[in-house]
């Protein structure tokens, strides 16, 4: 099984750079010196997420794996990944995320891996940063890429850059809107205040009550406690443990 997981959720996430930069090398052209992927978890560690292999059996702790001293060793397999940023000095003004790098190894591809890892990562952006739009670029000839990017998530073309990559292709700039999943902070605290206070009332109804309307209350359960032990005893229930204890006495 393939989980889909914050690049930060590891005790240390470094340790797994170089399983991220093995799978950029396997499968793009476009490669980033090992810093540049640390650089974007320290930077923006929300919004970067990587696909690992889940083990049969489960994680070890440190105490049950043998011959390894510390959790590093027992990472399980990268299969993909992306790379996301928050642009920091848009031309426009506009607070935006980008999408760097994303790769799936071939052995794992056709399992929607790769739009897991973009959904996830868009949402990081609009839920943390409140990014306007993500954008990004590809190459005009990779057409799997287009069809993921345009068909499937809805991103559109912007523009179309002249000899953005190295070799000299050109590549599509591509933006998704992100506004639609912002978070309505004002109507979660509404909510939060709602639930507090209802929870609040519930809590109080549980306890006791104080002041004058506190003490008719106990008046009124002494007086049921009474009740109870007059009916008791007009069954005859008081008698009954009278005379038995006369007769242990004699």
């Amino acid at each position: 099984m393939v989980d889909i997981l914050p690049l930060s959720s590891y005790p240390s996430y470094i340790d797994l750079l170089p399983a991220i930069q093995t799978c950029n090398i396997t499968n793009l052209p476009e490669n980033y010196f090992l810093k540049y992927y640390l650089y974007h978890a320290l930077t923006w560690p929300q919004l970067s997420f990587v696909a690992v292999v889940r083990p049969k059996n489960g994680y070890k702790t440190q105490g049950q794996a043998q011959g390894q001293g510390n959790v590093a060793g027992q990472y399980p397999k990268v299969v993909g990944y992306v790379l996301a940023k928050m642009e920091e000095e848009p031309t426009d003004g506009v607070q935006h995320g980008h999408i760097t790098s994303l790769s799936v190894m071939r052995t794992h591809r056709r399992l929607g891996i790769a739009e897991r890892l973009m959904r996830m990562s868009q949402r990081a952006m609009s839920e943390c940063h409140r990014a306007s739009f993500v954008s990004l670029h590809v190459r005009v000839s990779n057409t799997a890429a287009l069809h993921l990017y345009r068909d499937t998530l809805g991103f559109q073309v912007d523009t179309v850059e002249s000899k953005y990559y190295a070799d000299g292709e050109d590549a599509y700039a591509m933006r998704m809107d992100l506004s639609n999943m912002w978070l309505d902070w004002a109507e979660i605290e509404r909510k939060d205040r709602l639930r507090q206070a209802s929870e609040e009332g519930k809590d109080a109804d549980e306890g006791d009550e104080v002041g004058e309307v506190g003490k008719k209350k106990k008046e009124g359960e002494e007086e049921e406690k009474k009740v109870r032990v007059k009916v008791g005893r007009g069954l005859g229930v008081g008698d009954l443990v009278e005379k038995s204890e006369v007769q242990a006495a004699t």
